[in-house]
Order: structure tokens, then C-alpha cells, then sequence
């Protein structure tokens, strides 16, 4: 389970080079552990029989590609939004932030994805400025594809200060499987658009809150990719987009 010093105390994990050829996935080292326990684990099976061994490859294999790490392509303008994790946008429109955040109690532009187990749950910061705060709360581990997760579920919030369009927010939710978020972020550290910030394991959400004069370029149902979707514009300026199912 999330703890508060687990969410709320930041460890450093910074963004370095891949050394990996293009096509081997990068697994981050939070990771590693994971993956071996599962090898020990496959190697005790194999032992026992040859069938359960190779179960046990495959289950080692999906254990590293949960913690896959895949260098990512981010553009970079100051008015742009970009998605903070892979994964369903499941809802658009206005909502109140998380209450622990002690804000002005105004609605704001809310974008919420859903991140399944076979998803990239490397989370990645939506814009660049100055993280304010950084804000733990527990909570209940309902399924995080459902909207009140948002307000019931265990979480973690990060409230970015931009340059010149206030304040967004960022929220990390634990899911009915995640039980364990991470946050490498502390309060006071340059926020860059694209970095690296977090992970959540196993299944999750991720809520992105914005100003009410930003518009949403993403619609529900679509797929973002965290790190390189635009998923908003925070100037206005852009028309809202719609999507249709071909």
C-alpha cells in the first residue's frame, strides 16, 4: 500500500540516456526487483517441472514490460498541455480539485486517463514551471476507470506553478490493483514538460486539472501517449476538439 512517505517524499530519478538499442525496451530500475523475483521464482518452478519454468519466463517477461520505459518524443511551446501518462482518456470537462490541495474551490478543466495493466505507467509531467506543492492523501481503491476514484481513491497532487497560466494540477490515482504510488518530485523543484515525475503500480489514473480557459484537444475515448499527446491548450486559443469512432 501507498504511504504517505512513499507519495509524498521524493527520490531522485532522473531522466538519462538510453544505452539500449532501440528495439530492447528500457525497464526502469523500480522495476528491476520485480524482475527478480519472478526470475527466482521461475527458476525454483523449472526445477519442480519444465512446464511450470516456462510460465514462469512469461510471467518475468510481462513483470518487465509493466515497468517498460520507453524514451519519448515531447513537443515543446509554453501553452501546450501534454498527456502525463499512456493510457484511455476517460472523461473531459470541469470538476474540483482534490480538497487537500486548499485552492481557490473553483472548478477547473478536468482531463482524466485510465492506465491498464499493459500500459507504460511511467508518469511525466504535463508542463513546465515550479511544483508548488506536493500533496499525499489515502484513500479506498475503487476502479480507477470510475469518476468517483477521483475523489474517493487513495492519491498523490502535485500543483505546477506556470510562468503565465496558472496553476495545473496533477494527480496520481491508485486503482482497485495499484496499491503503491511513487513521486520524484518535491515541492520547489523546476518542473519540465515531459519529465519524469512518477509511477503507479499496478492499473491506475492519472487527473490533470487546468485552468477553466484552457481547451481540451483530446475527447474521451481517445489514447494518449504520456510524454507526447497534446491534451490541451492553456491560452484558449485553440478550438475544443471531437472526436467520432470509424
Amino acid at each position: 500500500m501507498t504511504t504517505p512517505s512513499s507519495a509524498g517524499r521524493a527520490t531522485t530519478a532522473p531522466d538519462t540516456p538510453s544505452v539500449l538499442p532501440p528495439w530492447l525496451p528500457r525497464i526502469h530500475r523500480e522495476g528491476w526487483p520485480f524482475v527478480a523475483v519472478a526470475a527466482v521464482v521461475s527458476l525454483v518452478l523449472a526445477l519442480i517441472a519444465a512446464p511450470l519454468g516456462w510460465l514462469g519466463v512469461l510471467a518475468t517477461l510481462g513483470v518487465a514490460l509493466f515497468f517498460r520505459d520507453p524514451e519519448r518524443m515531447t513537443p515543446v511551446a509554453d501553452d501546450l498541455v501534454i498527456a502525463a501518462a499512456d493510457g484511455v482518456v476517460t472523461s473531459v470537462g470541469p470538476a474540483l480539485p482534490p480538497p487537500e490541495l486548499a485552492l481557490d474551490g473553483q472548478p477547473r478543466l478536468r482531463i482524466s486517463t485510465f492506465l491498464s495493466v499493459l500500459d507504460v505507467h511511467i508518469n511525466r509531467l504535463p508542463v513546465s514551471g515550479t511544483v508548488a506543492r506536493v500533496a499525499y492523501h489515502p484513500g479506498t481503491f475503487v476502479s480507477a476507470e470510475l469518476d468517483k476514484a477521483s475523489e474517493q481513491n487513495e492519491r498523490n497532487s502535485l500543483v505546477i506553478a506556470t510562468p503565465s497560466d496558472g496553476d495545473v494540477v496533477v494527480v496520481q490515482i491508485a486503482g482497485l490493483i495499484a496499491r503503491r504510488i511513487r513521486c520524484w518530485m518535491r515541492a520547489g523543484e523546476t518542473a519540465e514538460t515531459g519529465r519524469r515525475f512518477g509511477l503507479i503500480r499496478f492499473g491506475s489514473r492519472v487527473d490533470v486539472y487546468l485552468p477553466l480557459q484552457a481547451v481540451a484537444l483530446v475527447a474521451p475515448g481517445q489514447r494518449a501517449v504520456g510524454g507526447e499527446t497534446v491534451i490541451a491548450d492553456l491560452t484558449g486559443r485553440e478550438a475544443p476538439r471531437h472526436a467520432e469512432r470509424r
